[in-house]
């Protein structure tokens, strides 16, 4: 283990100021995994994600005269809130540097916590750039979100409870972005259960670390789309880069349906609200099944989501479940020709969210109408239901 990287050592200097988060059961993703899986509530920690962890650590070891001349970050929101909160425990004047699109709550929660906070640039990426200016010019330290051995080892303090909360684990899944969180814990399991695995998860759409430890060296990702923005990170620290090499970390990918079907999950199954990003572990296992030897701890990294982004992951999660069906329907442009279409959806158990109405088309006959619908189901099994029944009363679908 790198001699910089002190679990323990953090660990003690957290006691008293972070939440010992618990671990949960969760019987519908343990049938879906095809073992035991429990899940590790980072989401419930102070300021709502692991990165309180870290950012205390970090600024608790600074000098006198550091602390004097402050501290400033850059972040999407979750390491915003980590470092507002751990400067406002320590007496310090902490500026926060966030991108113009981060989500509203999290600037609110910050500047709350008594930061303040300056929108710039498009991703974190371009946010620490602006904080390192800031830094320069005033003297303030960078508290960096997850390139330095005291935020990798107070990150790493989430492994102790694990290893103390489910003693016979056999693998650790973690949301990767810079690789922090995931580097702390394997720092942590190699020193005390080597003999645990540990997987890193990043989104597809903005996944450095595959790449990065192909090439032997971090690069930049080649895209940053994705809803998961607490771990859309384009280039990886080389510290945390350094620590999941040296111990030949496994990196998975998940797509956006992947994220939002785990989000849906944790929300309908286990009671516990995350956002994308905390819902990668989780998103892994069910994209995996079978893949994973349990006892299985999926790790919830932060539950700082918007209220809004909360709605639209709902919706995409519903529809990659199978619940909400999208259909174009040809019929008469006739009276009751609507209300037969609609008759038909509900004999069959389908509750219509969403009418509209298409009368110009190419293709479409004179006396003829699209008509787009949405369609609340009960899963998978009753859209082929629907559909069928549609197609059995001779209704034309498109598409």
């Amino acid at each position: 283990m790198n001699t910089q990287i002190d679990v323990r050592a953090a660990a003690r200097l957290l006691a008293g100021v972070t939440t010992r988060t618990p671990i949960e059961s969760s019987r519908a993703l343990s049938q879906i995994a095809g073992a035991e899986v429990r899940l590790k509530c980072e989401n419930l920690q102070r300021a709502g994600s692991f990165k309180i962890r870290g950012a205390y650590v970090r600024m608790a070891r600074l000098t006198d005269a550091e602390k004097a001349r402050g501290v400033v970050a850059a972040s999407a929101g979750n390491h915003a809130q980590g470092v507002a909160l751990a400067a406002r425990l320590l007496g310090i004047e902490a500026m926060v540097y966030m991108p113009v699109d981060a989500a509203l709550p999290k600037i609110a929660a910050t500047k709350d916590y008594g930061a303040q906070v300056r929108l710039v640039g498009a991703d974190v990426d371009e946010a620490l750039v602006a904080a390192r200016a800031e830094s320069a010019r005033t003297g303030a330290v960078l508290i960096h979100p997850f390139d330095h051995p005291d935020i990798v080892s107070g990150q790493g303090t989430v492994a102790l409870e694990i290893l103390e909360q489910v003693p016979d684990v056999a693998t650790i899944v973690v949301p990767v972005g810079g690789g922090g969180l995931a580097a702390g814990i394997v720092a942590a399991v190699a020193e005390v259960r080597p003999d645990v695995r540990v997987v890193g998860v990043q989104a597809a759409s903005a996944a450095a670390y595959p790449a990065s430890l192909a090439a032997g060296h971090p690069v930049r990702a080649g895209e940053l789309r994705t809803m998961a923005d607490g771990i859309a990170v384009g280039t990886p620290g080389q510290v945390p880069f350094d620590v999941l090499r040296e111990h030949g970390c496994e990196i998975r990918t998940v797509s956006e349906e992947d994220l939002s079907r785990a989000l849906l999950l944790v929300a309908e199954r286990a009671k516990l609200l995350v956002e994308p990003s905390g819902a990668a572990a989780v998103a892994a296992i069910m994209a995996a099944p079978g893949e994973f030897e349990g006892p299985v701890v999926a790790v919830l990294s932060g539950g700082n989501i918007d209220p809004l982004v909360l709605l639209r992951v709902v919706r995409h999660g519903l529809a990659s479940a199978g619940r909400y069906l999208q259909l174009r329907v040809r019929i008469g442009d006739a009276p009751g020709s609507l209300a037969g279409l609609l008759g038909e959806l509900a004999d069959v158990g389908g509750n219509v969210m969403h009418v509209s109405h298409v009368r110009t088309g190419i293709d479409l006959g004179i006396d003829e109408v699209e008509i787009e619908v949405q369609v609340e189901t009960k899963g998978a099994e009753h859209c082929t239901q629907v559909l069928q029944h549609l197609r059995d009363r001779g209704f034309r679908l498109n598409g």
